[in-house]
């Protein structure tokens, strides 16, 4: 995939990491944190992104970004970057700030990758590590302290089926089959053995490692 597309992936979906840093805003972490997480994982999506597969980019971006946003938890609230990665964002801000005073003008992403000599996609990750792109925070009346903007998250349902959905298309035909039968047409398990040629006992057991599978996949 050629350095444009995956630009232009990362800039048409930004709103998945909207979806996804909402769905798991409130639990210890501030927003931006979360924002600038799921922008790497974004950008990690658009690059290892095969468009062969016949899976819609959202559906394979969600699980990538909202994995993402999850090893913020496990690492304590801080987004690991690499120090090329931090040199090359220092890089990006002092290209900025010099194209900004010397043409009054907010650089683009392909002119500053154009005056580094680097690839777009990579000052597009050089960005999203130094700072998130959206802050929703609000000054309290003191105007001292700042405090999340309290957003409703109705779209948790979106993200869910995305991810499971990216989930469910790892798994083999067969197993796909008995999750169908099991979760989406509600057959018992003698029922989904019958029609599978299992028996109940091996479509027990076989369930309960899928759901395992799932779950790790989901939560990981």
């Amino acid at each position: 995939m050629t350095d444009d597309r995956i630009d232009a992936l990362v800039k048409d979906n930004m709103g998945l990491v909207r979806l996804c840093a909402n769905r798991l805003r409130g639990r210890g972490i501030e927003y931006d944190e979360l924002f600038s997480a799921g922008s790497l994982g974004l950008v990690k999506a658009a690059r290892g992104f095969d468009e062969g597969r016949g899976v819609r980019f959202s559906t394979y971006a969600v699980p990538v970004i909202l994995g993402e946003i999850r090893r913020l938890f496990r690492d304590g609230g801080q987004v690991k970057v690499s120090r090329p990665l931090k040199e090359l964002s220092l890089r990006v801000a002092r290209e900025r700030e010099r194209i900004l005073c010397d043409t009054g003008i907010e650089p683009t992403v392909p002119q500053l990758a154009a005056a580094l000599g680097e690839s777009e996609e990579l000052v597009t990750e050089a960005i999203a590590s130094a700072r998130p792109a959206v802050s929703l925070t609000e000054w309290d009346d003191d105007g001292e302290h700042q405090t999340d903007i309290p957003t409703p998250a109705p779209d948790t349902e979106i993200t869910d089926r995305l991810a499971l959905y990216e989930a469910l298309s790892r798994l083999d035909s067969n197993d796909r089959k008995l999750v169908y039968m099991r979760y989406f047409e509600n057959k018992t398990q003698s029922a989904t053995a019958s029609a599978l040629s299992m028996t109940q006992v091996q479509v027990s057991r076989r369930e309960k490692k899928i759901m395992q599978a799932l779950y790790a996949v989901l939560n990981g």
